[in-house]
């Protein structure tokens, strides 16, 4: 067993942006097993959400008026607030909790748990149904990433190729679906 690959899955699924959207493919190149790599990947991702939700918009709120680190908390509070107001926008306030649950589990850039429980805190969603809706995205997206990841391995270029097409193919009928939606 290695553990140091599961070590660095584990502390990679922490970082912001990167998560378990990162770690899972690291992981998966190290060869490590998916049955320990994807829990202890969801673990890491998880352990900074609750810091998040309590903390982090204090911290950025007592920040953005610094010198030196004033820049980075401003771009994050309004990174949150604008996750914030795309969630209400699209879901209204009664599927909130199912778009969080999306938001976070649709492995895209900066729709990740800390994003999405950055922006349930700037929308007072309560601490249960937030965590609840980030734990299930994060769940979705280890998933995703897992399948994905594990394409990639098994059929290489061509294991790639099935990804991608999948992903427009998605996009495509989501896109479909949204403007006959605007249309009615």
């Amino acid at each position: 067993m290695n553990l140091k690959g599961y070590f660095i899955t584990f502390f990679i699924s922490m970082v912001p942006i990167v998560e378990l959207r990162g770690a899972i493919p690291i992981a998966e190149s190290m060869r490590l097993n998916i049955f320990w790599y994807y829990p202890i990947a969801i673990l890491g991702n998880m352990v900074p959400v609750p810091i998040i939700y309590f903390f982090a918009r204090k911290v950025l709120e007592w920040g953005k008026d610094k010198r030196i680190i004033g820049t980075f908390f401003t771009w994050c509070l309004e990174k949150g607030e604008k996750g914030g107001k795309k969630l209400i926008e699209k879901a209204g306030t009664t599927g909130m909790f199912w778009a969080l649950l999306l938001f976070v589990g649709i492995p895209i850039p900066g729709t990740g748990a800390w994003t999405g429980t950055l922006a349930s805190s700037f929308l007072n969603l309560g601490f249960k149904n937030s965590i609840l809706a980030v734990t299930l995205g994060v769940l979705l997206a280890g998933i995703i990433m897992s399948f994905g990841s594990k394409m990639v391995s098994i059929l290489g270029w061509w294991g790639l190729a099935i990804v991608i097409l999948v992903i427009i193919a998605l996009v495509l009928i989501s896109t479909i679906i949204n403007k006959k939606k605007k249309k009615n």
